[in-house]
């Protein structure tokens, strides 16, 4: 995907999976796997605040024309 486009996008987000004890992260290599099949592309996370981790990572990808808009 080219950098110069310019939209409009559309985004995802994946919630890190947690193991048994909520503390340790599990390796999200499936649904990521998937997401990129899917188009989506990985653009950023939101970290949680006061300690350890990454709670969501953030995919774009560009959005699907509308019927609507195309005429």
């Amino acid at each position: 995907m080219s950098d110069r486009y310019r939209g409009p996008w559309e985004y995802e987000t994946l919630r890190v999976p947690r193991g048994v004890t909520q503390k340790e992260a599990i390796d999200p290599k499936s649904e990521l796997n998937e997401l990129g099949r899917e188009g989506w592309e990985l653009t950023g996370s939101v970290d949680y605040t006061g300690g350890g981790g990454t709670k969501f990572l953030l995919f774009k990808r560009p959005a699907e024309p509308d019927a609507e808009t195309e005429r």
